[in-house]
């Protein structure tokens, strides 16, 4: 963590629960290089999170005011927050399982309503901290708990599923294209209505060992791999990556 974000960071919460690998801890890092780089007052704003790995970004790691609501319901309270202090900038923050299987529902309709907060999806592709279950964004094929023989159900695209429920900005980024995933977050950041954010973090723990032939033999090659496996046109088998 370079030196001008500590301020940020609660003193006491080192080490990360994050396991080694994960992308969840460059992207807690590329949102508080955001929020510095766009010089937003720390204390106008609050950070949502509902259950999983994901949740644990804001909290308890942020020096600011967290809620880390129960399972699929961090927009539910984003919106009741939004409602009681419309000047407070809100940010939701939690993974793809939490924000689309529990919490689906909730995701697409405040996007239908265009009610102004910030969305930010780590998606790892499946369920991590609860045991490696098929989540409705795994990869038609890959393996998880619940889905040894390899997952017979399309997965969700959640930048497309938003777009389409009107929300007003959507973006993917991963955690590899470090300076492009920054400049997406300021922008919805700064956006007036829904904005939503689809953060590619793979998750090696869960999902890596059970689909070497995707994620490569170690975590730092899961990371690595996104270098090559995004593009800005739709192509097979490549994630599509830009603001849409």
């Amino acid at each position: 963590m370079i030196e001008t974000l500590k301020k940020y960071i609660r003193p006491d919460v080192f080490p990360t629960p994050f396991c080694p690998g994960c992308g969840h801890g460059i992207l807690m890092q590329a949102l508080l290089r955001a929020i510095d780089e766009l010089k937003l007052d720390i204390d106008k704003m609050v950070f949502l999170s509902g259950i999983g790995c994901a949740a644990w970004i804001p909290s308890p790691h942020f020096a600011a005011d967290t809620m880390h609501t129960t399972h699929g319901r961090p927009i539910t309270f984003a919106t009741g927050i939004k409602l009681v202090n419309p000047k407070l900038k809100v940010v939701v923050i939690s993974g793809d399982g939490d924000l689309s299987a529990i919490g689906g529902n909730h995701l697409i309709h405040a996007a239908r309503r265009n009610i102004e907060m910030t969305v930010i999806c780590a998606n790892n592709s499946i369920y991590g901290m609860t045991g490696g279950q098929v989540a409705p964004t795994t990869p038609t094929g890959a393996k998880s708990a619940t889905t040894p023989q390899g997952n017979p159900e399309r997965d969700f695209d959640l930048c497309k599923l938003v777009k389409g429920a009107g929300a007003d900005y959507v973006a993917r980024g991963t955690v590899y294209h470090m300076r492009e995933l920054i400049k997406y977050l300021k922008t919805a950041l700064q956006h007036k209505g829904f904005s939503f954010v689809d953060v590619i973090s793979p998750c090696y723990t869960q999902f890596g060992r059970r689909n070497q032939n995707t994620c490569g033999g170690s975590a730092s090659s899961a990371i690595m791999n996104l270098k090559t496996a995004v593009s800005k046109t739709p192509q097979d088998g490549e994630i599509l990556t830009g603001e849409f």
